[in-house]
């Protein structure tokens, strides 16, 4: 049986030690829904704050390149590319984050941070109109790179 990879053997929270690990090309898709009523996919894009799929799209942005000092046991890594989407569909707003690096750990956390934080940006810019926002399905999609390989979410 595999154990969690970020416990010592007395069982405290540790970073993992990536100095031994190859440099290779990693890269990561996730994903985000925000569940938004009618009223308020209607008033999309126009909001006094300004258009909230831009503003999310570079919060998820910014959000990945800090990955490390909100996630305790993260390495920061030098980020070679970050993109964030953030698309109007059915029933709210789909989000896409992908990261890539050449490093020894991948980019797993910092798509799922992007990801997550444009979800909260789209809300924090229209709670306004509605509390009863709700963010869900913030998801890995897709991995490529290091030891472990390729990763491919099922359509399931």
């Amino acid at each position: 049986m595999s154990r969690l990879s970020h416990y010592d053997d007395a069982g405290r929270a540790a970073m993992v030690d990536v100095s031994g690990k190859p440099e290779t090309r990693r890269e990561a898709e996730a994903s985000a829904f925000v569940a938004l009523s009618a009223a308020v996919l209607a008033a999309l894009p126009s909001n006094p704050k300004g258009n909230p799929l831009e503003v999310a799209r570079f919060a998820g942005i910014q959000a990945a390149k800090r990955t490390s000092e909100l996630v305790p046991m993260c390495h920061p890594l030098p980020l070679s590319f970050i993109d964030v989407s953030a698309t109007i569909v059915e029933d709210g707003v789909a989000i896409r984050a992908q990261a890539a690096t050449t490093g020894p750990t991948g980019v797993e956390m910092e798509a799922l941070t992007a990801a997550s934080v444009a979800a909260l940006t789209v809300y924090d810019m229209c709670k306004a109109l509605d509390k009863g926002i709700v963010i869900r399905e913030i998801k890995l999609e897709r991995k490529s790179g290091g030891k472990s390989g390729k990763y491919l979410r099922s359509k399931s």
